[in-house]
């Protein structure tokens, strides 16, 4: 490959040269004149003059960028002597000194976001700490077993088919919702800096339940147009992400701030939505049909994507009910009756399209459970969610008919899943189990 260097280098000459040079007796005196006048071009002297050439060319170009640095350069001098440093002010006003813990909140604050201690929240950076200890990846699980039972024309009754396609449905684009809204809406109007740290490690976690859905979907060779677009296609699917999705409409708007009481009543009722309706009922009847799977050794592989899933939504929604009664504590403005019967709404609209979900994934009984034993299931977990946030139980006298679930989705037993128990864990792949 020819370089600028090779130019410096002599090389041996041509056979036509040497066979010149040997015979000047059979030059005219015009040529002798000639050659006393300029000197003879020898290899050597060709050389130098390109790599003369050469050396003048790139000081050339050395020059013309010189001159190209300097013209940007004053450019953005010049740029800096245009800035008006008031700009923006407004925004910065109350963030120049150090914050004091008390000039936190949750809403509405104006210390500086990008200080995030001291702290004024240790339990919401406790949770984004656990989070951190709690990664996982999809592909550590061992899908083989999932694979050959879905492949097996007799692995799987119809019923338990249609269960594990409408979850993979449903969740698949779920958790997408969940973490646009963080992203979009949640994340810009919590003006606490150690919740963002928390929304942006559940945000992440959001993406890998995606992936992992996604994951299951392709392990077994699913149609997957047809399984992610099932929440525009089946009806009981398609009512609960457009139940949620109603709730982020505003908020997702970059116009929409907070600062007003009906715009602080917007997000507390998105939160609400999002936290206690959406993690904390919408996810139930599926987790439940899987896990139940699980635990009669079918779909082992999707069953244990569903506990670290599980084990995510756990601290999701815990932070959720959190941040939901610090907003209401600072803000007892918001929190008026009529808000309370529209949270109240929320959660029996919740549970009632939840109900319809169940009786659309289970037309028969499967797994141990039918319709009815789930629909009184969510009555159950409706009632923890309105007593989490300082509402009355609308469903008297309901029970758990599945006591094997609070070893798996009890908010209070985080770490155990039905027969198993974690131990200790840093990563997902850490797992210890007995």
């Amino acid at each position: 490959m020819l370089s600028w260097d090779e130019f410096d280098q002599e090389e041996s000459p041509a056979p036509a040269l040497k066979s010149a040079e040997a015979s000047p007796a059979q030059e005219t005196p015009a040529q002798l004149d000639l050659a006393e006048q300029a000197p003879i071009e020898t290899p050597s002297s060709v050389a130098n003059s390109t790599a003369q050439q050469a050396a003048n060319y790139k000081s050339t170009l050395g020059s013309m960028d010189e001159k190209q640095n300097a013209t940007a350069l004053q450019k953005a001098i010049e740029g800096l002597e245009d800035l008006d440093v008031a700009e923006g002010m407004e925004e910065l006003e109350g963030t120049a000194n150090r914050v004091a813990v008390d000039d936190k909140q949750m809403i509405n604050c104006r210390a500086d976001l990008n200080q995030l201690v001291p702290f004024k929240y240790d339990w919401a950076w406790q949770k984004y700490l656990d989070g951190c200890a709690n990664h996982w990846m999809p592909q550590e699980i061992n899908m083989n077993a999932d694979i050959a039972l879905w492949k097996n024309p007799e692995g799987l009754t119809d019923d338990e088919r249609l269960i594990v396609k409408r979850n993979l449905g449903f969740f698949s684009t779920a958790d997408s919702l969940v973490a646009n809204n963080l992203v979009l809406a949640v994340y810009r109007l919590i003006t606490n800096p150690e919740c963002r740290q928390y929304i942006l490690r559940q945000a992440f976690e959001e993406a890998i339940h995606t992936h992992a859905y996604q994951y299951c979907i392709e392990s077994l060779s699913m149609d997957e147009g047809e399984i992610f677009n099932m929440y525009h296609e089946v009806p009981s699917v398609a009512k609960k992400a457009s139940w949620g999705l109603k709730y982020t409409k505003e908020l997702s708007d970059p116009k929409f701030d907070t600062g007003t009481t009906e715009n602080d009543q917007a997000l507390l009722k998105n939160l609400i939505a999002f936290y206690c309706c959406l993690e904390g009922i919408f996810f139930y009847c599926g987790f439940t049909q899987i896990l139940s799977m699980g635990r009669r050794n079918k779909m082992t592989g999707t069953s244990e994507q569903f506990q670290y899933i599980l084990r995510d939504e756990s601290m999701h929604l815990n932070f959720g009910i959190d941040m939901i009664n610090q907003i209401k504590l600072e803000n007892p403005q918001l929190w008026t009756d009529e808000m309370k019967e529209q949270a109240t709404e929320m959660i029996l609209q919740a549970t009632q399209l939840e109900i319809e979900y169940a009786r659309d994934t289970m037309p028969r009984g499967v797994l141990g459970m039918n319709a009815a034993m789930m629909e009184e299931y969510l009555q159950f977990i409706a009632n923890r969610r309105l007593v989490q946030i300082g509402l009355a139980e609308q469903f008297q006298g309901v029970q758990n008919p599945f006591p094997w679930m609070s070893e798996i989705m009890d908010l209070r037993k985080e770490k155990n899943f039905f027969e198993t128990r974690v131990i200790e864990y840093q990563t997902g792949g850490a797992l210890t189990w007995d």
